[in-house]
């Protein structure tokens, strides 16, 4: 039986409600009615049972009502029984075996136009193609799936355009025909699930000082640099340090788009899912826990690096963290993500929908680029000879430079 879609509809009109982050409220499409979260879910606390029990009772009626196919055969003329005698249709190589797929697909009904539709488990929320009714699917987000907290989104589609056209500006090295041609494929608003982890860190840092002066003696000048032994001890306690759950989402992107304002943090509703996609966790905890542990470790030590001061440089000469893991949340963050092609090569951009903070990578005009290096290559060169630093150094810090653009 295809798992039941529930989609959230106007008590004013029937049309389709979606979540808005200006207003912080689902709105009408049609009729321009608004509502809390609060109200619609009180409005829809049975509507999931009912269509349910409904969605069984049609069911059964319909097998119900389903004729006997020798009782079809039986009145057909003689003429076409003959025909189907002679000739069927080979359906031999259809097969109901989806082998590896199988439990990886999840078939569901649009309660708006009745369309039966396919997509991943790992799908919490989708949009029918035909209707374009904005839904969620029920099934995807009970029990251990369910998140512990939304953060709603904030920003709209037309912030991240803008946001986009805004990323493109005072890229000296762009080329000029990516603004152009880029063509953008897909823009959507994506409720990306991590894991919020809770931990205490105990750490211990040594760290080396070092300040230098330095004085004119006869001919010569003298520096006289003083080391210093530095070490930090120190505890800290560290509040939902995200990490995303979803193997769709490249982690850096991901990061770069930090932090969020766990300030508007809200109790999971699936009122906040129409109008957006969703996609429930495919990434366990056992498998970030790791990465969490990374984060908290960096951050212990650059927490107690940057409580050393006095000293013109510092170096880290050991750190040893003690983590204390605790508690571990699921959330729903808000990103918006856009995919765009130029030339042969897909490009993919995101946004933070709560905060607009931008992240993506962009392609460099190799030509811009060398017209660039080669009009200051001579005048730098020139400069650093008579320095008394040798060409050679500089032209092995512009290979070094050309390799990592290629």
């Amino acid at each position: 039986m295809p798992a039941q879609v529930t989609n959230y509809q106007c008590p004013a009109c029937g049309g389709p409600l979606h979540f808005s982050g200006d207003s912080g409220k689902l709105e009408c499409d049609y009729c321009a009615s608004s509502f809390t979260v609060e109200e619609v879910e009180a409005h829809y606390a049975q509507k999931d049972e009912t269509a349910a029990k409904n969605f069984e009772d049609e069911q059964e009626k319909r097998e119900d009502e389903e004729p006997d196919e020798k009782e079809l055969a039986a009145k057909l003329p003689e003429a076409e029984k003959k025909q189907r005698e002679r000739s069927k249709w080979d359906s031999s190589t259809i097969s109901e075996d989806w082998g590896e797929l199988k439990g990886q697909i999840l078939t569901y009904n649009c309660p708006s136009c009745g369309a039966e539709l396919l997509c991943e488990t790992t799908t919490a929320a989708t949009e029918c193609p035909y209707c374009g009714n904005p839904s969620i699917v029920p099934g995807q987000l009970h029990g251990a799936l369910k998140p512990d907290w939304v953060i709603p989104f904030k920003l709209d589609k037309q912030a991240a355009m803008d946001a986009l056209a805004a990323h493109y500006k005072h890229k000296l090295f762009l080329p000029k025909s990516f603004k152009t041609a880029n063509q953008i494929e897909k823009v959507r608003g994506v409720y990306v699930p991590f894991w919020l982890f809770n931990a205490k860190v105990n750490a211990e840092c040594r760290f080396e000082g070092r300040n230098s002066t330095s004085h004119r003696s006869g001919d010569y000048i003298v520096t006289e640099t003083a080391h210093y032994d530095v070490r930090r001890y120190g505890n800290l306690t560290f509040e939902r340090v995200p990490t995303d759950a979803s193997r769709k989402m490249p982690d850096d992107l991901m990061d770069s788009l930090e932090p969020y304002d766990y300030g508007e943090l809200a109790p999971f509703s699936a009122a906040y899912l129409p109008g957006y996609l969703a996609d429930k966790y495919d990434v366990s905890v056992e498998e970030n826990d790791d990465r969490a542990d990374r984060r908290c470790a960096a951050s212990a030590l650059d927490a107690m690096r940057a409580d050393v001061h006095g000293y013109q440089t510092v170096t880290t000469v050991s750190s040893e963290t003690f983590i204390d893991r605790g508690k571990v949340e699921y959330a729903l963050l808000p990103v918006w993500i856009i995919k765009t092609k130029w030339g042969k090569k897909d490009y993919l951009f995101a946004m933070n929908g709560q905060t607009g903070k931008f992240a993506g990578n962009l392609p460099v005009d190799k030509g811009k680029y060398w017209g660039f290096f080669g009009g200051i290559t001579a005048g730098l060169t020139a400069l650093l000879a008579l320095c008394g630093v040798g060409g050679a150094i500089w032209r092995l810090f512009a290979a070094l430079l050309g390799a990592i653009l290629d």
